[in-house]
């Protein structure tokens, strides 16, 4: 990964919404959602969502697949795994695992 791309990934996860979005189909795994679904589970208006959609696939956070008339979302966990590698490769002078316990949960703030 190089620093343009954690660039344009951050960004467009700055977004509340997008961030949402994101979060969701990580929830869903390989699965995915529809585009209708995504907006139902979040109760966003469907003009409203195929922005933050797009900004997202064009990041390549998102991939989507057409199935028929539809769309499915679903999160790049690659690129996001690829993202967090980046960032924590250099931690602690290249041996993250001396700044903290992989295998340990934080604390969520759902």
């Amino acid at each position: 990964m190089d620093k343009k791309l954690a660039t344009i990934i951050f960004e467009s996860l700055a977004s509340g919404i997008r961030l949402d979005i994101f979060r969701l189909l990580v929830k869903t795994g390989t699965q995915g959602l529809v585009a209708g679904e995504i907006a139902a589970s979040l109760q966003l208006p469907p003009t409203n969502l195929s922005f933050h959609l797009k900004a997202l696939t064009q990041s390549q956070l998102l991939t989507v697949e057409q199935e028929g008339r539809y769309q499915r979302y679903r999160a790049n966990m690659p690129l996001m795994q690829d993202l967090i590698l980046y960032m924590t490769q250099e931690c602690c002078f290249g041996h993250p695992e001396q700044c903290f316990d992989i295998n340990s949960t934080p604390q969520s703030d759902n």
